[in-house]
């Protein structure tokens, strides 16, 4: 598959380019080691790959994203920290290994997301690319600070929490997702069509395709909390429930979620369709979000 040889070659410069950030930092060595110790437990690297597919949907050279997209995995990484805490969802495992605080400690875990967070907006701010001008530097941090702010991911944060041991409609649940996953991830498919100059009218078909692969992602999770493999998704299963969280099979049984699914998928195809683009590849990350095992 495309997205497949497309994955091996991105991930391991967007992990290359991570480390030598980090590593570049004058700052005690603690703290880089907590912080790399997160940035570097793997993952899938969606949301930074979303950024360089898109640029590579519009025939632009992908790495031109790359420090985009890696300030955005370091702001993912951030929130799966501050995730895991114990006055968060206090767990202990994270993709197969014990979580920061479970090795850093607390004030430690923390203090390694606040670092990352505010690297993030640094590495965008300081890319150095003869294609990029001030003005779109600043579109990209002003664009991402309410993605991952309290208008976007933070928000979704607090509203999830809030939501905790509260029987939710579907649209409050949808709000929590819309914001505390699918803000990041509408911002790698911006983000990219940004660098790669797209015009209002593909940015909006960009938007909605990224909208309804936000919800199927969200959708997919809340399956997998139900059928998933613990040892492939390298956390524990049925935290959900053991947490009395609303989630789409509690509101909508396990069949439904599904039909939900399919149905965001539809809409995000029929969007993606509408946009002057190649789509191999990004027709291809949706059917992964869609059918992913972990």
């Amino acid at each position: 598959m495309l997205l497949e040889a497309f994955s091996q070659e991105y991930k391991r410069k967007i992990e290359e380019r991570m480390k030598d950030i980090v590593s570049g930092l004058n700052t005690p060595a603690n703290l880089k080691a907590a912080m790399s110790y997160s940035l570097e437990a793997g993952g899938k690297r969606l949301r930074p790959l979303l950024v360089l597919a898109v640029l590579r949907a519009y025939g632009k050279d992908p790495l031109i994203g790359l420090d985009t997209a890696c300030a955005i995995e370091m702001i993912h990484t951030y929130s799966l920290i501050h995730d895991d805490l114990p006055c968060m969802d206090d767990d202990d495992l994270r993709r197969g290994k014990p979580t920061n605080h479970k090795v850093f400690g607390e004030a430690k875990a923390v203090l390694a997301g606040d670092g990352l967070l505010t690297l993030a907006f640094g590495v965008i701010a300081n890319m150095e690319n003869n294609q990029l001008s001030p003005v779109t530097a600043l579109e990209l941090v002003a664009e991402l600070s309410k993605a991952a702010g309290a208008e976007g991911m933070v928000g979704g944060q607090v509203a999830d929490i809030e939501g905790e041991q509260q029987d939710l409609r579907l649209a409050e649940l949808e709000y929590i997702h819309v914001h505390k996953t699918g803000k990041l991830l509408s911002y790698s498919i911006l983000a990219g069509a940004i660098l790669a100059g797209a015009n209002e009218e593909e940015r909006k078909h960009l938007t909605e395709y990224a909208y309804h692969l936000g919800l199927a992602f969200q959708i997919q999770d809340d399956i997998l909390d139900i059928e998933g493999n613990e040892s492939k998704i390298g956390k524990r299963v049925g935290s959900d429930e053991t947490n009395h969280k609303s989630t789409y099979p509690a509101l909508l049984s396990l069949s439904g979620a599904k039909e939900k699914l399919n149905h965001h998928v539809k809409l995000a195809n029929e969007a993606l369709m509408q946009a002057d683009i190649q789509q191999d590849i990004l027709t291809e990350m949706l059917d992964l979000v869609a059918k992913r095992d972990h």
